[in-house]
């Protein structure tokens, strides 16, 4: 959630919460699908984690950097998308100011940290596909997670810094039924730079990179294909056909994301050209945070592995001695 300016002073005056204009049937429907939508992000993600965490053949460095951007998603799914949700269908913001300042601080420090989660993963697939020997040399699960740790702590100083120095809700006392942030306008634009231009600009050189690889991967592999071949060439092919899938399904990963942040993206950056209704701007919000519920979906329809897992955990197999050393990727 980037923080951005908001110009709300007059709107605290004579702001009250309008009256719902739909029937009750809708109005329950509306939330039984938001309880769906937030049990589904929390389930999926979940299962995520608990995949990687217990199958001690899923501990890769890749993996690692993929269980951050499940841990930054349960979360979201656990404690953003309830209120936004919330305050989408009632159109007021019904939990006060206290909670107001943790639903800014939390929502902004977990949209960062899955921007920044899936620019690592963009590093470790360019890593992989260009300097293969480094990559296995030197990155190990222990330097992924090192990164991965620094990384949470360095975006959380960086988001209390900003709120508690810069931000301010909506003037000394917040508006009745708004939850807004203000940060001035130098402090806007940083922001705009740390939590977006710059991540974003990672992400998409990166994978531009890792697109035009894969290519020449595919025809190396082509090549080896049409001669016959020592052991050792069919080792090499297999592994770089292995880079190349998880290179493609990490590639779509992260279109979808940019695909759900791109919105609220060009609506931040051109927010004093484009001037949008506040339910508008809810719904890009919620736009962003639904790439939580959509990443779990993404894993199973492309990693058999975590279909494997998702049936070993349903059925309590993980219960079992040595459940974690089952091979789940044969």
């Amino acid at each position: 959630m980037n923080v951005t300016e908001l110009n709300l002073s007059d709107r605290c005056e004579h702001f009250s919460c309008p009256e719902r204009s739909v029937s009750p049937a809708v109005y329950i429907l509306l939330y039984v699908c938001s309880a769906a939508v937030v049990l589904l992000t929390v389930c999926g993600n979940l299962l995520i984690i608990i995949s990687v965490l217990h199958f001690k053949q899923l501990h890769t460095p890749t993996n690692m950097l993929v269980l951050s951007l499940a841990m930054s998603d349960f979360l979201v799914g656990a404690f953003v998308m309830p209120p936004v949700l919330i305050w989408i269908i009632e159109t007021c913001w019904i939990f006060g100011k206290i909670f107001c300042t943790f639903f800014w601080f939390i929502g902004s420090f977990l949209t960062i940290i899955s921007v920044y989660n899936v620019a690592l993963i963009s590093v470790d697939r360019y890593l992989s596909l260009s300097h293969p020997f480094f990559y296995m040399n030197r990155v190990s699960v222990r330097i992924s997670c090192i990164v991965i740790v620094s990384d949470w702590c360095v975006l959380g100083i960086y988001i209390v810094t900003l709120i508690c120095f810069t931000g301010n809700f909506t003037g000394s006392v917040m508006c009745p039924g708004e939850c807004f942030l203000t940060v001035n306008e130098v402090w806007s634009v940083i922001d705009l730079v740390v939590s977006f231009i710059f991540p974003l600009s990672v992400i998409i050189i990166l994978y531009s990179r890792v697109f035009l690889i894969a290519k020449k991967h595919a025809t190396a592999i082509r090549e080896l294909n049409n001669h016959t071949r020592p052991q050792t060439q069919k080792i090499t092919s297999h592994s770089m056909k292995s880079e190349r899938k998880a290179a493609k399904v990490l590639g779509v990963l992260v279109a979808v994301f940019l695909a759900c942040l791109l919105p609220y993206f060009i609506y931040s950056l051109l927010g004093d050209v484009i001037k949008l209704q506040i339910e508008i701007i809810h719904k890009l919000m919620m736009v962003v945070y639904l790439n939580s519920t959509i990443n779990p979906f993404i894993y199973a329809l492309f990693y058999p592995w975590f279909r494997r897992c998702i049936k070993l955990i349903i059925t309590l197999q993980i219960f079992q001695t040595d459940s974690s050393l089952i091979n789940v990727l044969s």
